[in-house]
């Protein structure tokens, strides 16, 4: 029944002296006098040990709601609270139902148990758990002023291995009134409101008053209580999910498109029924199955559900009752929501459709779903995940599939950031991913070995953007997709791509020389591209001939002529080099230099007239130097084509509509000042710390999705092609060097201009030390 504790019994003659009769008193004496009853039961578990010669006690207190009781206060070793319902599958239960005490030799004697009542059973689960093995067995029923059940006190196995005398029964009924009368006047001095509703109160969501009211008003029956609490006193649903969340102790989940139920679990199950009983099937695995309910106390429900799902272990979530009913809709085809101006259905709608194109058999191939890639839903599925993702401003999709026995994630990076958008069930991943690859020209047969193709998706009338797809092969003969979504877009103008003021100029001043090299470097995805479209968007005026290679042609600008390379026929960057040095160039824009002899067709092109911008993936601008001397670049042409090299970093803005400011405390302050150098700090910004000293954070809304970022800034760090700099990198000279002079010429690190832009406001320090410190 419960877990056996390691109380020993006190010398009989101590319990002898005082005496059994005063023993029991003073049991019942404390009971009485106790500000906190289950403080003081943890301290008298011992004494009444002693006084009945038991080795286990436990104290039930009933749930009248729930018809059950539980363990009121934790066994010494026990990690859960049991809970049993009021009937005669339990000797407790029993107690509890017909209030009478029950006093057996052997729990596992079924005559013994028949003759006292014909239903009575014991139950051994608990004993098969713990190793305990129950015998003997005395309960008796608490009750407060002789009408009203409290519990149910239960005390096993008498240690001389005997029957609990008629003195045990006496002595078990003065504590149990005791018991009775102490926990009656607890819950008549207590004005507590149902605790689940706890954390509304202590975080002043809603009034003591209004929550009286609003549980007065659902008792009605006209609505449910979490509806009125959301609509009528404008309780945010994040709180309350929160606060039911703690009270059952399982996850909340509120309705979200991008939560996708395993629709092959609704199968065989009527919808109508589920919506009245407010639970339904989520997902599952090999082994669990998560069900969704707005109440996992309720045993009724909970025994339907194990009816149903035989044999899997459940895992429940919370959720309201709303929100049940609207995920059952959107999953069975019966939602009413509006769809989208582009299109063909929201996502839920989509899966909901699966539901009823989905064939019965199981699909030829292990794994596989009933439905395959030319089906009208998975074209659907395909076509609204690309649509949200561009709505959401992502850069790239991730398509991951895990097997036949879990969810496949699509997941979005947005701001530089991951983060799980949707679940698809097993059973169509393998049709998701052969759309995409049919979307994308690749070959859907081959599954070994890593494809790359392209996608031109059609938003709308006159809008299309371009997604970069690359297929890999993953374990368990599934396959990754992840897309690159190219937005064709106009160049930003210079003086709104973030610069410092020293940096904007000379970046200016370079670009407007007639010849020589300019690197854009840092690592993918960190807009180097984009920075050097907006240079040559400061340059491009019609007297100046531009030509692009590019891979792909992702900003387009009038009065350049743009290139899209093509390594698979041969026609590579440095192919198109030569062809551009051909045709009449005043500015060249490489895509990325990949291997030397693009980066001598570069510095040559350089050298002989030529403005040339390209972009290279090295970490910082002085080891870009380094990178290239190793490449085997000659040192000296490269020293006399430098004219800059432009390192960049993209970090997190924080988002405009819930920025607030906040004092830090010195370390935090004196952390900012070592990263930047502290003589450097104090020449640079010179910024002291004292009573106006602030940062700013933000405090996370439904514009940022609670984040807290929105968008994002720039860090650059640009080292110019000075003098001094031309002759140390003709003597190939240390990285450390090179670093050292620059400074002193008056570059800032990327780690320095991201401090600059916290100062301001832009961005936290965490942000700047995540992209830009080693």
């Amino acid at each position: 029944m419960t877990i056996p504790s390691k109380a020993t019994s006190s010398a009989p003659g101590e319990l002898q002296k005082s005496g059994q009769g005063d023993l029991v008193k003073r049991i019942a004496a404390k009971i009485s006098a106790a500000p906190d009853l289950d403080e003081i039961l943890l301290d008298l578990h011992k004494e009444i040990l002693t006084l009945f010669e038991a080795e286990d006690l436990t104290l039930y207190a009933v749930d009248t709601d729930k018809k059950e009781i539980y363990s009121k206060t934790p066994n010494l070793q026990a990690e859960e609270i049991l809970r049993l319902p009021i009937n005669e599958q339990s000797l407790p239960g029993f107690t509890a139902k017909y209030l009478r005490p029950v006093n057996i030799v052997d729990a596992y004697n079924p005559i013994e148990l028949s003759s006292i009542h014909a239903s009575l059973s014991f139950d051994p689960t608990m004993d098969k758990k713990t190793g305990f093995r129950t015998k003997q067995v005395l309960t008796y029923p608490i009750v407060a002023e002789n009408k009203y059940l409290m519990g149910v006190i239960q005390l096993l196995n008498k240690r001389t291995g005997s029957k609990f005398t008629r003195k045990d029964e006496e002595y078990a009924g003065e504590i149990a009134k005791a018991l009775g009368a102490s926990l009656h006047s607890h819950r008549t001095r207590s004005k507590k409101p149902p605790a689940k509703f706890d954390y509304l109160l202590t975080t002043a969501r809603i009034a003591q008053n209004d929550l009286d009211n609003a549980l007065a008003e659902a008792k009605k029956g006209h609505q449910d209580l979490e509806s009125i609490l959301i609509e009528k006193y404008k309780v945010p649903r994040a709180d309350l999910g929160k606060s039911l969340s703690q009270y059952y102790k399982c996850p909340y989940i509120e309705y979200s498109e991008r939560t996708i139920v395993d629709v092959e679990l609704l199968k065989n199950l009527n919808v109508d029924y589920l919506k009245n009983h407010h639970w339904m099937p989520l997902k599952r695995d090999r082994l669990s199955i998560e069900i969704l309910t707005d109440d996992p106390s309720d045993l009724d429900r909970v025994q339907d559900i194990k009816r149903t799902f035989p044999g899997l272990n459940i895992r429940f979530a919370v959720s309201l009752r709303r929100d049940i009913a609207q995920f059952l809709s959107s999953t069975t085809g019966q939602s009413e929501a509006a769809k989208p101006a582009f299109a063909e259905g929201n996502i839920s709608d989509i899966l909901g459709e699966l539901v009823s194109e989905a064939q019965e058999e199981a699909a030829q191939e292990s794994g596989g779903g009933g439905l395959d890639e030319n089906d009208s839903a998975i074209v659907r599925l395909a076509n609204q995940i690309i649509f949200e993702a561009y709505k959401a401003g992502t850069s790239d999709i991730h398509i991951e599939p895990y097997g036949e026995k879990r969810d496949t994630v699509v997941r979005f990076r947005v701001d530089g950031s991951c983060f799980e958008y949707m679940k698809i069930p097993p059973s169509y991943r393998r049709a998701i991913v052969s759309r995409l690859k049919i979307m994308a020209s690749l070959d859907i047969a081959e599954r070994r070995k890593p494809q790359d193709g392209k996608i031109k998706f059609k938003m709308g009338a006159d809008k299309e953007i371009e997604l970069r797809v690359a297929t890999i092969p993953t374990a368990g003969y599934n396959e990754d997709v992840v897309m690159r979504i190219l937005a064709a877009s106009e160049p930003l103008p210079l003086e709104k791509m973030g610069f410092s003021e020293r940096n904007l100029r000379e970046l200016k001043d370079i670009a407007e020389k007639p010849y020589g090299i300019v690197l854009c470097v840092g690592p993918t995805g960190s807009g180097k591209t984009t920075t050097l479209h907006s240079v040559l968007g400061y340059i491009n005026t019609p007297d100046i001939k531009i030509w692009t290679a590019e891979d792909p042609v992702e900003i387009t600008q009038i009065g350049l002529r743009q290139v899209q390379v093509q390594p698979k026929i041969g026609f590579t960057f440095a192919a198109a080099m030569r062809a551009f040095l051909r045709a009449d160039p005043d500015v060249i824009m490489v895509g990325e230099m990949r291997d030397k002899e693009t980066a001598d067709i570069g510095i040559e092109a350089s050298l002989t007239g030529h403005l040339v911008l390209s972009t290279l993936h090295t970490n910082s601008s002085v080891e870009t130097v380094t990178r290239l001397l190793d490449m085997g670049c000659d040192s000296f042409s490269f020293a006399d084509a430098m004219l800059g090299v432009l390192a960049q970093r993209l970090t997190r803005r924080i988002c405009k509509e819930c920025k607030e400011s906040y004092r830090p405390d010195e370390a935090e302050y004196a952390e900012l000042r070592e990263c930047y150098g502290t003589a450097l700090f104090d020449k640079n910004v010179g910024v002291k710390y004292d009573a106006g000293f602030k940062l700013w954070r933000g405090k996370g809304c439904d514009a940022c999705n609670r984040s807290g970022f929105k968008g994002r800034i720039a860090l650059h760090e640009l080292l110019l092609g000075t003098d001094r700099m031309k002759r140390l990198v003709q003597a190939k000279a240390k990285t450390e060097d090179l670093l050292k002079a620059a400074i002193e010429d008056g570059m800032t690190t990327l780690v320095q201009d991201g401090i600059e832009k916290v100062l301001q406001g832009q961005t936290t320090f965490k942000e700047v030390k995540a992209v830009a410190i080693k």
